[in-house]
């Protein structure tokens, strides 16, 4: 199915003075409405408006300068891939999605070949076919939808979601896992990942959510009414997965899921994603584009983006909004009994998400119905303590200190002088704490996980810390030193951990819950 020249848009370019004399009329127009909605009030609330106002014209204004500045937008950051909308995914069963799919990789990937120059065709730009992390050097492309079937008869499906500027790469290890335990796996790549970043300044949460429940129909067909279905979701997907789950009990319905699995879930972001949308305004003018993209980088990962459109945040904001107003619903409507059991895993410090709102306002509001968190500590050794922010740290301390209504798990070190690392767990209402050692120490060189880690192995060939296998692209292995505002990349993102020394601890609990299914 192959998709018509239009079915790619390019932003326009449009003459500058065209450009200035908009900007003018636009001003004039908000200047008047501003004077009008100043009308009625007192003095010195007209003033506090008006300081307002101005101060956010001016920050919109800099936010505008600054846009015009550095290297102009590439063709991944403008060609935006037009995708199915809600209405249409609504309407498409899993073939119809992914033959859709395909038809729209193969004209995004002509597009850009297209529009490549000689500055483009580089050893490090995934989008050059040539280069050493194109996602075609790998034996998949692993940023399209997937299915691992199982050998023989499935005996259950699991549906996984996975993250934000994500791809369903990130989801293999767990797929890998469901399969082997005799699960049939369904990975679907949401709207806007996957191909170019572009692709997220179109598609949103409407999107997202339609993919989510056109999935959820493709595993309830699979699994008939003998099998459970397991709902698997990593940061933004986990979100996705929890609001699916509380519309559907919201509506008076029984959860079509038998188990929940999260990493580390989206429940709430950076309080500046709420106002994200203001920082992009300036690109309703064609000369300041650039001003809608919050990061615009280099694109070395073959499976994740690097740049981040505004409104990527700005929909990563309203899908936990969306969330937390439809758990406070069937709060209300006392229907969360309903909801089944949770297992989730998250980083006490995590720079994308909350990590107490994960146990403050998803577990704490959950019911007793045998859910478990599992948080990994940071590493509290001698060496590694006195280097620790407290504030964002020392919350996680005396977690375990009072019985829940659910499991909590902390893995960390035995003591500031040993680093055999326990899984100290105080399981629902019970009176006293277990600890067992996992079998392994928290490496030296390592003071905590970061989001990204989780649902990567520790040995996996391009996040892995120790990836296995000989060459190839080792990005989680990356060791740089030298001087400061030298490369193009950040060195927060070179130095951020991009694997999980303790993945096997956290595939062996999620083989726990798999096993606790019937045969």
């Amino acid at each position: 199915m192959a998709l018509p020249e239009d079915e790619i848009r390019e932003h326009p370019g449009v003459d500058d003075a065209d450009d200035d004399l908009d900007g003018r009329s636009h001003a004039q127009g908000l200047t008047q409405l501003i004077r009008r909605s100043l009308g009625g009030l007192g003095t010195f609330a007209k003033r506090l408006l008006l300081g307002i106002v101005l101060l956010v014209v001016a920050l919109i204004a800099i936010r505008a300068y600054l846009s015009t500045q550095g290297p102009p937008l590439r063709p991944w950051q403008t060609i935006v891939p037009v995708e199915p909308d809600a209405a249409d995914i609504a309407k498409m069963d899993w073939r119809a999605y992914t033959q859709a799919e395909a038809a729209m990789f193969d004209d995004v990937h002509r597009k850009l070949q297209a529009k490549l120059d000689a500055h483009d065709r580089t050893p490090l730009n995934r989008y050059f076919d040539a280069s050493l992390t194109s996602p075609l050097r790998f034996e998949r492309d692993w940023n399209r939808s997937f299915v691992f079937e199982p050998r023989g008869e499935p005996r259950g499906v699991a549906v996984m979601l996975h993250g934000l500027t994500d791809s369903p790469y990130s989801m293999r290890s767990l797929a890998e896992l469901y399969r082997a335990r005799g699960f049939l796996v369904l990975v679907p790549r949401l709207p806007g990942h996957g191909t170019v970043p572009a692709g997220l300044t179109r598609a949103g949460r409407e999107e997202w959510n339609a993919v989510v429940d056109m999935t959820m129909r493709e595993a309830q067909r699979r699994a008939g009414t003998e099998r459970p279905i397991h709902l698997v979701g990593y940061s933004n997907g986990a979100a996705l997965a929890l609001l699916h789950e509380m519309r559907w009990i919201e509506r008076g319905q029984r959860s079509d899921v038998d188990r929940i699995v999260l990493l580390s879930p989206m429940i709430e972001v950076n309080r500046f994603a709420r106002y994200a949308g203001l920082a992009g305004v300036p690109a309703f003018f064609t000369r300041y584009a650039k001003s809608a993209w919050l990061d615009l980088l280099p694109e070395y990962n073959p499976f994740k983006y690097n740049s981040f459109p505004v409104r990527a945040a700005r929909e990563s904001y309203l899908v936990t909004a969306d969330l937390q107003r439809s758990l406070d619903t069937v709060s209300r409507q006392n229907r969360l009994a309903q909801l089944p059991p949770v297992l989730a895993f998250q980083s006490v410090v995590d720079d994308t998400v909350s990590a107490r709102a994960v146990m403050g306002r998803l577990f704490d509001a959950l019911p007793d119905n045998g859910s478990e968190l599992v948080l990994f500590d940071v590493n509290r050794s001698r060496v590694m303590a006195p280097m620790l922010r407290a504030a964002a740290t020392d919350w996680a301390r005396d977690v375990l200190r009072r019985p829940r209504t659910y499991t909590l798990t902390v893995l960390g070190v035995a003591s500031q002088d040993d680093a055999t690392v326990l899984a100290r767990s105080r399981a629902a209402h019970a009176p006293a704490i277990t600890a067992q050692p996992i079998g392994m120490s928290y490496p030296g060189e390592v003071y905590s996980l970061s989001h990204v880690a989780l649902p990567f192995a520790d040995d996996d060939p391009l996040y892995g810390l120790h990836p296995a296998g000989q060459g190839g692209l080792r990005l989680g292995a990356v060791a740089v030193r030298g001087e400061r505002n030298a490369l193009v990349v950040s060195q927060d993102a070179l130095s951020r951990l991009g694997s999980n020394p303790f993945h096997a601890y956290l595939l062996a609990r999620v083989g726990e819950v798999i096993g606790e299914e019937r045969r």
